[in-house]
């Protein structure tokens, strides 16, 4: 059973996000363990339970990890410490299957070579012990019964027992047979009652037949009776059954035996079983809901405290849109006053403080962002909410003042408060006073006090003094509706007059209340105006100014990858120029040396001649190359292809290696003046010299045509398409990213059915430029990402 939740976190409704957390949980013992979370108040442990969890959510994330059944051994482990006692069957299953469960845990806790120590220290505690594992298991068949094979007596035992049941069944149908027809059944077949083997006939042949009768039918006309000829096979029947009850027992007792001296062990192992289900079901927790492992600190230590991106525990569980909030606190800061209009989120952002800090110290990843740091709390106090009692006799007001006595007696230097909501159901001024008095007690005495209010006085009391911090939640004016945004430095306004306005109260009625608030009410509602109207408009100002760095940015990016994509494809072409001038010496050598071998068999040509025809060859190919490195070095070599030649450009052709100028264009070729010949090339074996790609040579206007941009981005997000719509997205995207050289690719397929995730899976196996393929890690979105690994130069 559950400890008793401390009233501060039963008013956090600390235990429904427990319950949520163990729905993640695939065992009672897990549930069990998650129910008694509590919030340590010590560093150490906290950390430690964190850090714990976050070697867990590493281990779900690359394996999936899920632990196997643990079975309910509790009653079999307190029957096993009685000495002597024999286990039953169901009892005996259960502890094999402990057994196996745990086995099984620990080898997937010590996986990956020492990458999680913290579980392989929690693993020291389970068992491994293989062969009683496999005694244990093997003496049962599926059904839970012992199975034959637990010895070999019992294998005889069964085997006869079978033997004589077929025996008597067969005797009993051939009898059935032989009676006379007037006292048969239809379709009438060897049955059992009472444990007996007996034969169904009708009433009036009961004296013909004898025998005992055990049962009849509901129309009492047909009776069950075992004939005389029966009773011997039964009897031994019933011998053998007793033998083998004794044998069954005798195992039994002998599994028990066995099992005995490691009961504390077992009982051990099963806590732990249950603890790493818990780990599981926090693991899987902060993953669904996008939590990162808080920094956690000592309640006096030099930094303060910073909630990143937070969001109330239970609205995640309740499948409720929640906006985050990011609350920075410096370590003298000691107080937050929020306010606000009603149901603007202040109660909301009270509780998810108290609720975000002790889930963290209870080794749950809170639902907040990276960098977040919280000091660890060594209690939990709180007054929200109506606690009146008509019991005790007290009112709304009197209650609320009963408790803060409480809080004001037991809140230490390390502890956190709570207050809903401080100095109302009172006079305005009286309560304001009070609240300003314990407020400025408890920002000497605790760690951090965080309340909410509507007193406008109260508003003032951080203007006054350091310690005490205002924040307040944004409010539209216009649909008068909250936009939950927590605003730090900056009380809020309730807004009463324009939301009783905007419900139909009169106008005069409404000027007429204004014109009844005080010159300070009247000065700090405008002041707060005009401070909100400026926020307005610095937000605008900051927004736009984002915008332009981030457009500047992506066109930044957007060139390089061009830049350095046509970089590569020189390369790619110089290479290829290169190689087709290469085969083309090489196949003029071999043409040349057929001529001198044609000449060999002729007359009249001698060796020298021969050698030197063979020289001037070589010759040729040295002076080729030779050439090729010098047109590279002045940028005279062709790069990127030329489409649409005009007569007096400059071209290389990629086959030959040499450069000319174009002097027609024909329909299915090009006629190029090189070297005072005229030569007829293709189209496509045309390119610009380097030089000319990116000016003419007449105007310096752009004559030749540059790659087409593409879009590469490092993510790819196919939420929303069908499963059939996947792959033009995704390859497109891998094309893209190639083509830029990024060496990785973020597919972003969401969680959902697993579909898409499923299909990515399978069209990126059969892409040759995929190195390796992983899930997302906790930071890039978990299970909702796949990363893919990209081969470079690849163009």
């Amino acid at each position: 059973m559950p400890d008793l939740l401390p009233h501060g976190l039963q008013l956090l409704e600390f235990a429904t996000v427990l319950e949520a957390i163990g729905s993640h949980a695939v065992s009672a013992a897990g549930v069990a363990h998650v129910r008694n979370l509590r919030p340590s108040a010590d560093l150490a442990t906290a950390r430690e339970r964190l850090a714990l969890t976050d070697e867990m959510v590493t281990l779900v994330m690359r394996h999936d990890w899920i632990p196997p059944r643990i079975p309910d051994a509790l009653p079999g482990l307190s029957r096993l410490s009685i000495e002597g006692s024999v286990l039953d069957e169901a009892a005996l299953l259960a502890l094999a299957e402990l057994l196996s469960a745990s086995r099984r845990v620990r080898s997937d806790l010590r996986r990956d070579s020492g990458a999680f120590p913290g579980l392989t220290q929690l693993s020291e505690a389970l068992l491994a012990e293989p062969g009683l594992e496999e005694r244990l298991l093997g003496s049962f068949a599926v059904s839970g019964q012992l199975a034959d094979g637990a010895s070999r007596e019992l294998r005889r035992v069964r085997g006869e027992l079978r033997g004589s049941r077929s025996r008597l069944v067969k005797r009993l149908e051939v009898f059935v047979a032989t009676l006379p027809a007037r006292i048969q059944v239809s379709d009438a077949s060897v049955t059992i009652r009472s444990g007996r083997y007996c034969i169904p006939i009708r009433r009036e042949g009961a004296s013909q037949v004898g025998g005992i009768v055990h049962d009849e039918s509901a129309t009492h006309q047909t009776i069950f009776v075992e004939p005389p000829l029966a009773i011997e096979g039964m009897n031994r029947i019933f011998e053998l059954e007793r033998k083998e009850a004794r044998e069954v027992h005798r195992i039994l007792a002998e599994l028990s035996d066995r099992i005995r001296p490691l009961a504390d062990d077992l009982r051990i192992a099963f806590d732990t079983l249950g603890e790493a289900d818990s780990l599981q079901a926090r693991a899987r927790y902060g993953l669904a809901h996008g939590g990162s492992r808080p920094e956690l600190v000592e309640s006096e230590h030099e930094k303060g405290l910073e909630l990143i991106d937070a969001v109330h525990p239970l609205l995640l569980a309740a499948g409720e849109p929640a906006v985050p909030f990011t609350l920075r606190l410096a370590l003298d800061e000691r107080v937050l006053l929020i306010s606000g209009p009603n149901a603007g989120g202040k109660t909301v952002t009270l509780k998810a403080i108290g609720l975000l800090a002790a889930l963290a110290q209870s080794g749950v990843i809170p639902p907040v962002g990276p960098q977040t740091r919280l000091p660890v709390f060594d209690g939990f106090f709180a007054v929200i909410g109506d606690e009146q009692s008509i019991s005790a006799s007290l009112s709304t007001f009197s209650a609320q003042v009963a408790g803060l006595g409480e809080i004001l007696d037991r809140a230490g230097p390390a502890s956190l408060v709570l207050l809903d909501e401080i100095g109302g159901s009172t006079d305005p001024a009286e309560g304001a006073a009070l609240a300003g008095a314990i407020l400025l007690r408890l920002s000497t005495t605790t760690r951090l006090t965080v309340a909410t209010t509507h007193l406008g006085a109260l508003k003032q009391l951080a203007a006054e003094t350091p310690s005490v911090v205002n924040a307040s939640l944004q409010f539209d004016v216009e649909s008068m509706s909250p936009s939950f945004l927590l605003v730090r430095d900056r009380p809020g306004r309730s807004y009463a007059l324009e939301i009783a306005s905007r419900l139909g109260l009169p106008a005069e009625l409404v000027d007429a209340a204004r014109g009844r608030l005080g010159n300070a009410e009247r000065q700090m509602d405008q002041v707060l105006r005009e401070l909100q109207s400026a926020e307005e408009e610095l937000r605008c100002l900051t927004s736009g100014a984002r915008a332009d760095s981030r457009s500047l940015s992506r066109r930044e990016a957007e060139s390089d990858a061009r830049a350095r994509k046509l970089a590569e494809r020189e390369r790619m072409l110089e290479r290829e120029a290169r190689n087709s001038v290469d085969r083309y010496l090489l196949e003029a050598r071999k043409q040349v040396e057929q001529v001198i071998a044609d000449l060999s068999d002729g007359e009249g040509v001698g060796p020298v001649a021969i050698h030197h025809a063979r020289q001037a060859v070589e010759d040729l190919l040295r002076a080729n190359r030779a050439g090729f490195d010098e047109l590279k070095g002045r940028g005279q070599l062709g790069g990127v292809p030329v489409l649409d030649p005009q007569p007096g450009d400059l071209v290389v052709s990629r086959s030959l290696g040499v450069t000319g100028r174009v002097a027609e264009v024909r329909e299915d070729s090009v006629i190029v003046e090189a070297g005072g010949m005229k030569l007829s090339l293709a189209r496509e074996d045309l390119t610009a010299p380097i030089s000319e790609i990116s000016t003419s040579r007449d105007s310096g206007a752009r004559r030749f045509t540059s790659l087409p941009e593409i879009d590469a981005r490092p993510e790819v997000d196919l939420r929303g398409l069908r499963v059939d719509e996947v792959k033009a997205s995704l390859l497109a995207a891998v094309d893209a990213a190639v083509v830029a050289d990024l060496h990785r690719l973020l597919v972003i397929h969401g969680k959902g059915t697993g579909a898409l995730k499923k299909e990515v899976s399978r069209l990126v196996q059969e892409d040759l430029r995929i190195v390796s393929v992983r899930p997302g890690s906790f930071d890039e979105g978990g299970f909702g990402v796949t990363v893919l690994e990209l081969k470079g130069d690849t163009i």
